[in-house]
């Protein structure tokens, strides 16, 4: 009776975790998905006469003959995929030789990758800026995806260098000596074995790029290339402010990321806890 008490009393806590967590996100819905600018001050967040007409302004928003929403939204799937891509590419050889080459600085480069984490990227837009406009690519999707790379690059490679770390190195050893060369090794051993890590450390770049507002607002000034985040500002400045549409964008903007983290279900787990344990 004991155990079954205290089950009881887990599954109670943990429901009530559950409801406090998701108060906020029924909220959300319900702005969304109520008629007019405002709902009112209820405690049960139920959509007062349902409609959709802040998901059609949102998604359906025009400018210039133009269909703005689908341009951001392209803006935001191009800039993420891209940082993504790019954390990936730079950091899969990087992590691989962290992880199991011997070189001088060795240490010192995954103890500096660990440090730049401590500081937010906003901490560096004025450096950035100036790069950016040496360059000629203020204002582009290109220096975007720059700029979100480089806090991008040095996570990837801390994390996939401890899923590396965790792939015996006698999976490797055994292909060379079966006739493999290192490269070989390395794309037809190790890659498969660390697909989870990527998988994570690729779905991470692609949501901080995803969800980013602060330099994106400072890099790009055109609407055609503003990113999703830069849409909702609009609906929340301190001049007007519509939480209904800002609601509907929000569940909007959230629908690519859930989705990818169902496609990717099934990688998370292992990519997640790669790295926690040495094989």
């Amino acid at each position: 009776m004991k155990a079954r008490g205290r089950e009881l009393l887990v599954h109670l806590v943990l429901w009530i975790a559950v409801l406090f967590a998701l108060y906020p996100v029924t909220w959300v819905v319900s702005q969304a998905l109520s008629s007019g600018a405002t709902t009112g001050g209820r405690i049960l967040p139920w959509p007062t006469e349902p409609s959709l007409e802040h998901f059609e302004a949102v998604v359906m928003r025009v400018h210039e003959g133009r269909w703005l929403f689908g341009l951001q939204l392209l803006n935001s799937v191009v800039v993420s995929a891209a940082t993504a891509l790019v954390a990936i590419a730079i950091a899969t050889p990087a992590a691989y030789a962290l992880s199991r080459f011997e070189f001088v600085g060795a240490r010192g480069a995954t103890r500096t990758l660990l440090a730049t984490q401590m500081f937010p990227g906003v901490a560096a837009s004025i450096p950035l800026y100036l790069l950016l406009d040496a360059s000629n690519l203020l204002d582009t999707r290109t220096g975007l995806v720059l700029v979100y790379a480089t806090s991008a690059v040095p996570f990837a490679i801390f994390q996939l260098r401890g899923a590396f770390d965790a792939i015996p190195r006698d999976l490797e050893e055994a292909a060379m000596v079966d006739g493999a060369t290192r490269a070989g090794a390395f794309f037809r051993v190790v890659l498969p074995a660390a697909r989870p890590a990527l998988a994570v450390t690729a779905l991470f770049a692609f949501m901080t790029a995803w969800n980013e507002f602060i330099l994106a607002a400072t890099f790009l000034t055109s609407q055609d290339l503003y990113t999703l985040p830069i849409l909702l500002n609009g609906y929340a400045s301190e001049y007007d402010s519509n939480f209904g549409h800002f609601a509907a964008g929000a569940i909007v903007v959230s629908i690519p990321v859930m989705a990818l983290f169902y496609a990717l279900q099934r990688q998370l787990v292992g990519g997640l806890t790669a790295g926690g344990v040495k094989g």
